[in-house]
């Protein structure tokens, strides 16, 4: 089994009294699907944000490649290779598929004394790489916008993985999307993991967890329920650590399991 390219140990961060997360840890090897599974409010959002630079622990330890990390922001994540890919996708939907690939990192030519953006090979790369994911665009200047949710989520997977992400972090990438879409960005999961790169996919869907996660951890309220490997546990044994577990059972009881 090889070693963990993150470890996140017994991460806490307090926003003044409010303590969001109390003591999570948290690791990801290399070509694993890891599923961070969760109601909403149990500290998913905080967890991934600390874990990409956003937020700085307020205790504990974050160890990238075996060196301990401090990061002052998501720049420092992303050099060390942590790539996220929020619900909101940061995309413009007026510009093209090209320009949102390479928001940032335009490849340059020289013309003269002149520095211009080499389209050509902007377009040439995007195709390809799109293709890869299985999107056949009908032409790289195609505006963002007028792509469904699953193909918009497959740019910017496609834009990390090219640019070299060793993490792949994906916060509810499938929340928003119909069975076909959704079925396409679980097929990407699998793509990426198969090139070795470490995934974190963060849901609150069991099912699409089960389909293609190695392993699941559970959170509620701020702290880790249990982390079990595929095989090790039943769909309805996450779901109902989601759901409050005891709390749940407790209350079907005094309803008569009418809930």
């Amino acid at each position: 089994m090889s070693a963990p390219l993150i470890e996140m140990k017994n991460i806490a961060k307090h926003f003044g009294p409010v303590i969001a997360l109390g003591g999570v840890s948290f690791d990801v090897r290399p070509g694993e699907c890891h599923c961070l599974l969760g109601d909403n409010g149990a500290g998913k959002s905080t967890f991934i944000k600390t874990m990409s630079g956003v937020h700085k622990p307020s205790k504990g330890q974050i160890l990238f490649e075996g060196k301990e990390m401090d990061f002052d922001s998501p720049r420092d994540a992303m050099n060390a290779g942590i790539a996220t890919v929020y619900q909101d996708l940061a995309m413009i939907p007026l510009m093209s598929v090209t320009r949102n690939f390479w928001m940032g990192n335009e490849p340059t030519k020289k013309i003269g004394p002149f520095s211009m953006m080499d389209f050509q090979k902007a377009n040439d790369i995007t195709m390809a790489e799109m293709k890869q994911m299985g999107i056949n665009l009908r032409e790289p200047g195609q505006a963002v916008g007028t792509l469904s949710g699953g193909e918009r989520q497959t740019v910017a997977i496609a834009r990390a993985v090219y640019f070299g992400a060793k993490l792949l972090i994906l916060d509810e990438p499938t929340s928003a999307l119909g069975v076909r879409q959704t079925a396409n960005v679980l097929a990407n999961i699998d793509k990426v993991r198969a090139k070795g790169i470490a995934v974190v996919f963060i849901t609150h869907n069991v099912r699409h967890a089960m389909a293609v996660g190695d392993r699941f951890t559970v959170l509620n309220r701020g702290k880790t329920l249990g982390t079990a490997a595929r095989g090790e546990i039943e769909p309805e044994e996450l779901q109902n650590l989601m759901a409050g577990g005891e709390e749940l059972a407790t209350l079907e009881g005094s309803l008569g399991g009418t809930v």
